[in-house]
């Protein structure tokens, strides 16, 4: 019933292929009693991360009044941002991305409502949106810039960066337990550990053996159980607040003010514009979650979604809302139940919305213990972390690519683990050079781009048979060439190994074929195209295949289809007669000679053979990238 009636509204999403392991895919609607549960699970992970507004009206020495204020906007802010996300079109990506309320954000917006006001929040949500805006028409020219090794660097930082403030929470270490920075000195809380470990607990033992009903209940089942465990152990403080608060009212909008400081303003432009690499890299594990067949970014739909990123902070900041950004932990509930129906997303926005405008329920916000948090965000840094490595380990990697991931991750672990070294740079840098998310943004978006100079995205080498012994030397030189300008290009891994394996049995083909020695082998890359010409003496290489094994129209192809080995025939041959044991070894070198070109055709996804005239030929490998 809901599937019908929202989907003659919903904008199309892309045809891909589904993963299997998913449950309900980004255009399957849940059953109602699903779609409430996984709903529910996905507003109470994300209002648990309030916390970042709280963390803020801290720093501003806010009162609670004035603290609920941004609390209940910000929630408006997120139920906006997330319905344009599941919803698509012009102004959305289609996927299931809940926002939360922007953790980079925290400190230069507690220092910007210490210094200018309450009302200063308003300009920094618009500044913050105004970049975003800016940011998201661009992407789809800025392929080069992002690529899986970027991306995945970034989120892998992402997930690292949440470790050390989980565990604080998750154990109950607060800097008071410190002495002179020693780990020795630091005392855990039994009962948060307790809280933090049942939490954590429940929602692994869900997700990893509750079949595909309870699967779905992980991280709820995870949030319940350290309540319960909080509220035995006298833990949920603060209940008394609840008693004066009513069921619904509609929030109090803030008040603008205009007066920020232009190194604040500095500082506000560049957190926002390095946040779209988080951004980018929410969407892009979105993208390759409902996508089976996932290769490379679209980044058409991560425009959009940076769009809607934008739209939704710039409508709801006019009434003081705090900055919004994707929620990892909810990318990583969408691992944990093995759904990414864009109908929860919805129906996910709906509920944000009813608690934005009851001031019960965003007061109940702030009683979430602590160490409940933390488990939660311990279960989305794991998710982050393998999520990264994965995204980087689908290219092949040469030296650069190894220094521009290694050592952005150590900048980035060193400003986490060394937070000195930003001491005596001026307010608005210190902030940005001792966040590690941002140092890790800036080292590696500029390694990549020190990198890419100097490297050229066509290459050929000579074959020499001299070098080793015969047909064994040009084997090794051209798996040599491949994997070599396959890594300096960032080239997918599956695709490189196919296309070493094509070339070497192209070089068998052209060998049992009769042709003349390999001459030379040219390569040349885009992110869509991995080509391979294979030059060498003699006629162009018939290729034996199927019926679609066509050429690319060029003069002199010469891709055929020769008929199959008639077996029975040849078990009739008398191998004692000299004439039919010829005959015999003629039609199995035939065949053999064959059966590189069938491997050949099923290897590279175009190919096509050329005379260049002077007694030469060239065999040209495309495969899709």
């Amino acid at each position: 019933m809901i599937h019908h009636a929202l989907s003659r509204w919903l904008p199309p999403s892309k045809p891909v292929r589904r993963p299997f392991e998913l449950i309900y895919a980004a255009d399957e609607c849940p059953p109602r009693g699903a779609l409430g549960l996984l709903a529910l699970q996905h507003a109470a992970t994300v209002l648990a991360l309030i916390a970042h507004v709280l963390a803020a009206g801290k720093i501003a020495g806010l009162s609670l009044p004035q603290t609920h204020s941004i609390v209940a906007m910000t929630l408006l802010g997120m139920a906006m941002g997330t319905a344009l996300q599941a919803w698509g079109g012009r102004w959305g990506s289609g996927t299931l991305l809940v926002f939360q309320p922007d953790p980079m954000m925290i400190t230069v917006a507690g220092a910007a409502i210490a210094s200018y006001g309450l009302g200063s929040l308003v300009q920094v949500s618009l500044i913050a949106a105004g970049v975003t805006l800016c940011v998201g028409p661009l992407m789809r020219h800025l392929r080069a810039l992002f690529p899986p090794t970027v991306v995945g660097t970034v989120v892998c930082m992402g997930g690292l960066g949440l470790v050390e403030p989980a565990m604080r929470n998750a154990l109950g270490v607060h800097e008071s337990a410190q002495v002179a920075g020693s780990l020795q000195t630091l005392q855990i809380d039994g009962i948060s550990a307790l809280i933090s470990g049942a939490t954590l607990a429940s929602i692994v033992v869900l997700s990893v053996w509750g079949g595909r009903r309870f699967k779905l209940l992980g991280v709820l089942a995870g949030l319940l159980m350290g309540l319960l465990i909080a509220a035995l152990s006298d833990r949920l403080l603060g209940l008394e607040w609840l008693h004066s608060a009513p069921w619904l009212a509609l929030p109090q909008p803030i008040a603008p003010s205009f007066n920020l400081g232009p190194e604040i303003i500095f500082a506000i432009v560049l957190i926002a514009t390095l946040n779209q690499l988080d951004n980018i890299g929410c969407l892009i594990v979105m993208d390759k979650t409902d996508n089976a067949d996932w290769r490379r970014a679209d980044m058409q739909m991560v425009g959009r979604g940076i769009r809607a990123n934008g739209a939704s902070d710039f409508l709801s900041g006019l009434f003081g809302s705090f900055p919004t950004a994707p929620s990892s932990a909810n990318i990583a509930l969408v691992h944990a139940t093995g759904s990414s129906s864009r109908y929860i997303g919805l129906a996910c926005a709906a509920l944000l919305l009813l608690v934005a405008l009851s001031p019960l329920l965003t007061m109940a916000l702030t009683l979430i213990p602590q160490a409940v948090l933390g488990a939660i965000s311990l279960y989305a840094a794991a998710y982050l972390i393998v999520s990264g490595i994965e995204m980087i380990a689908t290219r092949a990697l040469d030296s650069r690519g190894i220094f521009m991931v290694g050592l952005s991750l150590c900048a980035g672990l060193a400003t986490m683990l060394m937070p000195g070294l930003s001491q005596g740079l001026p307010e608005g840098v210190a902030m940005l050079a001792g966040d590690g998310f941002v140092v890790t943004g800036v080292c590696v978006m500029s390694l990549n781009l020190l990198f890419r100079l100097g490297t050229r995205l066509r290459a050929s080498c000579e074959l020499d048979p001299g070098q080793g012994t015969g047909q064994g030397s040009i084997n090794h030189q051209l798996t040599a060439f491949v994997e070599r300008q396959g890594a300096a290009w960032g080239a997918r891994m599956d695709i490189v190994r196919r296309a070493a394996l094509a070339a070497l049995e192209a070089s068998e083909a052209i060998q049992a074929a009769g042709g003349g020695r390999l001459l030379v082998i040219r390569g040349s890359f885009d992110e869509f195209n991995f080509d391979l010409e294979l030059l060498h003496e003699g006629e162009p290489l018939r290729v034996g295949g199927s019926a679609a094994a066509v050429g690319d129209g060029s003069a002199g192809a010469a891709v055929t289809t020769e008929a199959p080995l008639d077996l029975d025939a040849l078990m009739d041959i008398d191998s004692t007669d000299a004439d039919d044991a010829a005959e015999m070894e003629r039609q199995l070198d035939a065949a053999m000679a064959r059966v590189s070109g069938v491997l050949i055709r099923h290897l590279a996804d175009k190919l096509s053979s050329a005379s260049l005239g002077a007694g030469q030929a060239v065999l040209k490998l495309h495969f899709d990238h």
